[in-house]
């Protein structure tokens, strides 16, 4: 019991400092080119949610500071076992990348409407007979990542490539999806090329409510990347 205790304390305390890490990282986020930097980051990891990309971002610029890992930015993460069935193994002494890792639990309900109906499972139990089941995440624990750069072994495979969009949109695609942007209270900016924005085709500032498109592609790839933001930026800022 005495040892389940220290287990638990152990944890709790690892997730403290996550969470300090964590504010420390996006108080560091000031201007809008600081959040553009970080959204463009965090769209290489879709994966993983915003939370832990920077916290894997901050680790990483930490390791690099102190000369343990060659690239200032992360390319590609994983845990141990991932990177194990990849052919690749963690160098000694390389420190993974602590981050927020979901626990979920099943739960069954005989009236899947009525929210008061529905009951956790214990691990192995079986939902009875005309229940329906849902996973749901009830809470965090600490895991740990490493970079490519962290890692020895066989090659990584080179992931493809989106092929960007050539032609012309169908007639009034374009304004009709400016108008809806706008109708949610976002201001949509056209800039010149990608550079303006870490490389993205298009980014919404969730902080200026505003979002921004390369104009050096064709009309076909602009109106797929403001469809693209005009779904992520009414639902996300709320």
């Amino acid at each position: 019991m005495h040892a389940q205790k220290q287990t638990l304390a152990a944890r709790e305390a690892k997730l403290d400092a996550l969470q300090q890490q964590l504010t420390a990282s996006v108080e560091q986020l000031v201007t809008g080119e600081d959040w553009g930097r970080a959204m463009t980051f965090a769209a290489r990891f879709r994966s993983r949610s915003f939370n832990n990309t920077m916290l894997i971002y901050a680790q990483h610029a930490a390791a690099y500071e102190q000369g343990r890992v060659p690239v200032p930015s992360p390319s590609y993460v994983g845990g141990f076992r991932q990177w194990l069935s990849l052919g690749r193994t963690v160098m000694k002494g390389q420190s993974g990348y602590g981050i927020l890792a979901p626990i979920t639990a099943r739960f069954a309900s005989s009236t899947p409407t009525l929210t008061e109906t529905w009951r956790r499972l214990a691990s192995s139990e079986r939902p009875r007979a005309g229940e329906v089941v849902r996973s749901r995440m009830v809470g965090v624990r600490p895991a740990y990542v490493w970079d490519v750069s962290q890692t020895i072994g066989d090659p990584v495979p080179e992931l493809p490539r989106p092929a960007l969009l050539a032609g012309q949109a169908p007639a009034g695609f374009w304004d009709g999806l400016a108008d809806q942007i706008t109708s949610a209270d976002y201001g949509l900016r056209l800039i010149g090329d990608a550079h303006a924005i870490g490389g993205a085709n298009g980014l919404t500032d969730f902080l200026a409510k505003e979002v921004s498109v390369r104009m050096d592609m064709d009309e076909a790839a602009q109106a797929k990347t403001v469809a693209h933001d005009l779904l992520t930026a009414p639902t996300d800022v709320s």
